[in-house]
C-alpha cells in the first residue's frame, strides 16, 4: 500500500507519553485486575465509500465502534493503525457511569493517488485489544487533456457561395455573390467567428449558437475575378469551414473589349475571348467512399460548349450545352461512382466559342 503521508507517521510518535505511562502503570500494578479486567470489544473499521472510483484528491471516512464496560470513571485510550505501517496519535476519551458503553470513533483521510489498503483500531486501555482490518480502495480517474477544457464543446462550420458563378453587368448596385455559412455546436455556446476572402479578413462577429446558426456576407465585384471565402471559428473551439469558391464574369467588360478594343493590358478586363467561358465543379463523398460530382458552365458568348468529367485523369463522362445570344450559366450533368476510391482529383474541362477552362477538386474519404 502507498504511504498516506509522513506527517501522519510523525504524529504517531507524538503520542502522550504520560498517558501511555499511566496506562502501563495501571495495568502492571494490579495483576489480578489485569487478568480479570473488563472485556473490551472493537469492530473492524468501515470505510465510506469502501471502493472509490472518481476524480482525486478525495476524502475517505472511517468509523469503528468500541464497547467498554464502565464502572465509575474509566479512560478509553485508542489509536488508528494504518496499512502502510504508521500509527495515529493516541486519543483518550473519559467515560463515567455503570454498564457497557459503545463509543464510535472516526477519522478521515485524503488520498491523491490510487491505493488499496486497510485501517484498524487498537485499544490501549482499559484493556489492550486490536480490531480486525477494514479494507478499502481508491481508483483515481486520469485528468482530461488540456484540449478538453471547454466543457467538451464541439464546433463545426460549413460555407458555400450563391451563386458560385456570376455572368452579367458589374456596373450595377447589389451583391453579385452571397456567402453563407452554418456554425453547429453540440451544446449552447457563444461562438466568435470571422470571414476570410481570398486570404483577407472581411467580416467578423460573435453569436450565441444553439444547435446551428447561419452567418454570411456578400460581395459586389467591379471586374471579372475568381476566388474563395472561408468561415473561421475562433472560439470556443478553433476550426474552419471548407473554401467556398466563386467566379465573376463581367459581360459589360466583353462588350467594351469587342467594340472598343482599347483595354488590352488592363488586368480588370479580359484581353482574349478565353475569359468568356468558365467551369465550376463541386465534389461530395458518400457511404462506401462513393463520389458524386456536379457542375455548371458560364459563357458570355452564344454557341455550343462541350464539357468532360475526369477522375484521376480518366474521363468518365462528357456532354454539350448550348447558349443563346446573351450567354449565361447552365447546370450540366455530373457523375457518380459506386466503387470505393478513397482519394483523388475530379476535373471538369469545358471548351467553346468563349475559349476554354478547367476546374479541379481534390477529396479524401476517411
Amino acid at each position: 500500500m502507498m504511504s498516506v503521508g509522513l506527517a501522519r507517521k510523525a504524529a504517531a510518535f507524538g503520542a502522550s507519553a504520560a498517558v501511555l505511562a499511566a496506562l502501563s502503570a495501571g495495568l502492571m500494578s494490579s495483576p489480578a485486575q489485569a487478568a480479570s479486567g473488563p472485556k473490551v470489544a472493537v469492530s473492524a473499521p468501515k470505510a465510506t465509500p469502501g471502493d472509490y472510483d472518481g476524480s482525486c484528491p478525495t476524502k475517505i471516512n472511517f468509523s469503528a465502534q468500541i464497547k467498554v464496560p464502565v464502572k465509575g470513571k474509566t479512560e478509553l485510550a485508542y489509536r488508528w493503525l494504518h496499512g502502510d505501517g504508521s500509527k495515529s496519535k493516541v486519543n483518550v476519551i473519559k467515560l463515567s457511569g455503570k454498564g457497557t458503553k459503545t463509543v464510535t470513533v472516526k477519522q478521515s483521510i485524503t488520498f491523491k493517488d490510487d491505493v488499496k489498503g486497510w485501517e484498524a483500531v487498537q485499544v490501549l486501555g482499559p484493556k489492550k485489544v486490536t480490531s480486525k482490518k477494514g479494507y478499502f480502495s481508491v481508483s483515481c480517474q486520469k485528468p482530461q487533456d488540456d484540449a478538453r477544457t471547454h466543457l467538451d464543446v464541439s464546433v463545426s462550420a460549413r460555407a458555400w457561395a450563391s451563386p458560385s458563378s456570376y455572368a452579367g453587368r458589374c456596373d450595377t448596385y447589389g451583391d453579385k455573390i452571397d456567402f453563407t455559412g452554418v456554425i453547429k455546436t453540440n451544446r449552447p455556446s457563444w461562438v466568435r467567428y470571422r470571414w476570410v476572402l481570398n486570404g483577407e479578413v472581411v467580416d467578423y462577429g460573435k453569436i450565441k449558437v444553439r444547435d446551428a446558426r447561419k452567418v454570411g456576407f456578400g460581395i459586389n465585384p467591379r471586374h471579372s475575378q475568381r476566388g474563395w471565402a472561408q468561415l473561421q471559428v475562433l472560439s470556443p473551439d478553433a476550426t474552419s469551414s471548407n473554401r467556398a469558391y466563386y467566379k465573376v464574369w463581367c459581360k459589360d467588360e466583353y462588350k467594351d473589349h469587342d467594340h472598343k478594343g482599347d483595354h488590352k493590358g488592363d488586368d480588370k478586363t479580359p484581353d482574349s475571348p478565353a475569359g468568356a467561358l468558365s467551369a465550376t465543379a463541386s465534389v461530395t463523398t458518400g457511404a462506401g467512399c462513393s463520389v458524386t460530382a456536379t457542375g455548371s458552365v458560364t459563357s458570355a458568348k452564344a454557341g455550343t460548349v462541350t464539357y468532360s468529367w475526369a477522375l484521376n485523369g480518366t474521363v468518365l463522362s462528357n456532354g454539350t450545352v448550348v447558349f443563346g445570344a446573351d450567354g449565361g450559366s447552365e447546370a450540366i450533368n455530373g457523375f457518380s461512382t459506386t466503387s470505393e476510391i478513397k482519394s483523388g482529383t475530379v476535373t471538369l474541362s469545358v471548351s467553346g466559342a468563349g475559349g476554354s477552362d478547367t476546374e479541379s477538386k481534390s477529396y479524401v474519404c476517411s
